[in-house]
C-alpha cells in the first residue's frame, strides 16, 4: 500500500512564496477541514468577545455545523435569537462559507 506524499521532485516556480507552498501542502494532505475548524473556533471567540467566551465551554465544527456548549442558559437563549447573524459574521470573517448552522447546547 503506497502512501501519498508531497512530491518533492515536482518543480515549483522559483518565485513561489512560502504561503503558496503551504497552501499546496495543505491541499495535497487534505488538511483544509481541520484548519477550517480551528479558524471557525478562533473566529467564534474573537467575534463574540470575552463576555461570551467566558460562558463558552466548548466549540466544535462538524460537517458545516458549529456546536457550541455554553454554561449559561440565559446566554444560550440570547444567542439563539441572533444565530443567523452570527453565522454570517463568522463566514464573512473567514472569507468562505464554512458554518451553515449553529447548535447551542
Amino acid at each position: 500500500m503506497q502512501e501519498k506524499r508531497f512530491n518533492e521532485f515536482k518543480r515549483l516556480r522559483e518565485e513561489s512564496s512560502v504561503s503558496d507552498i503551504l497552501k499546496i501542502i495543505i491541499k495535497e494532505n487534505k488538511l483544509e477541514r481541520g484548519i477550517d475548524s480551528l479558524d471557525a473556533i478562533a473566529a467564534w471567540r474573537r467575534l463574540l468577545g470575552p463576555g461570551v467566551a467566558n460562558y463558552t465551554l466548548d466549540v466544535v465544527l462538524r460537517r458545516d455545523v458549529l456546536y457550541v456548549a455554553l454554561s449559561s442558559p440565559i446566554v444560550r437563549e440570547e444567542l439563539t435569537y441572533g444565530k443567523s447573524k452570527i453565522i454570517a459574521l463568522i463566514n464573512e470573517d473567514l472569507k468562505k462559507e464554512i458554518v451553515k448552522d449553529i447548535i447551542f447546547r
